[in-house]
């Protein structure tokens, strides 16, 4: 899965471990949530990154416990149509969650600049849907939305906050 990062397509340094495949001793993974306890001590150590991927129906309050030992929360978005993964972003920031937070699904362009404003760091995306839409178009998307009514991580100041400062 490409990997868009920061208006570009970046090497992946997590494993997103499958259901059946075992805790391996070194390296970046991500768990599901449910196999959270087998990668248990490798949170104690510290050596290695561990991150967390959680469905778009996940209650952002559950993960709360976890803020301080993980150091990623994949969302899944199992369709571009699905918002529900936004919503998840958005409140995991204002509980307080300052990893990396990553969109895992087949999130169109349209929707980078959004994702970003949500909370987001990261996309992870198919392979058919990078292909499909290549660097150019999500750099485009990137900045087509430049201006906002509504405070967002990446773009703090609003249309309001803009016409403020004009006249003060």
């Amino acid at each position: 899965m490409p990997l868009m990062r920061d208006h570009a397509f970046v090497p992946d340094t997590y494993h997103q471990l499958t259901d059946d495949e075992a805790v391996p001793a070194e390296g970046n993974i991500i768990v599901p949530l449910a196999r959270l306890d087998e990668a248990e001590a490798r949170l104690k150590t510290g050596t290695e990154n561990v991150g967390l991927h959680v469905p778009n129906t996940v209650k952002p309050d559950t993960l709360k416990p976890y803020f301080n030992s993980v150091a990623l929360i994949s969302i899944a978005f199992p369709a571009f149509s699905d918002g529900r993964g936004f919503s998840i972003a958005r409140r995991l920031r204002r509980l307080g969650f300052t990893g990396i937070l990553r969109a895992s699904g087949p999130l169109i362009a349209d929707q980078y600049a959004y994702a970003m404003a949500c909370g987001f760091d990261e996309i992870a995306l198919p392979d058919p849907l990078a292909k499909r839409q290549p660097i150019a178009q999500w750099q485009k998307a990137a900045g087509a939305i430049s201006l906002a009514y509504q405070r967002g991580y990446h773009r703090p100041a609003t249309i309001l906050d803009r016409r403020r400062a004009a006249f003060a």
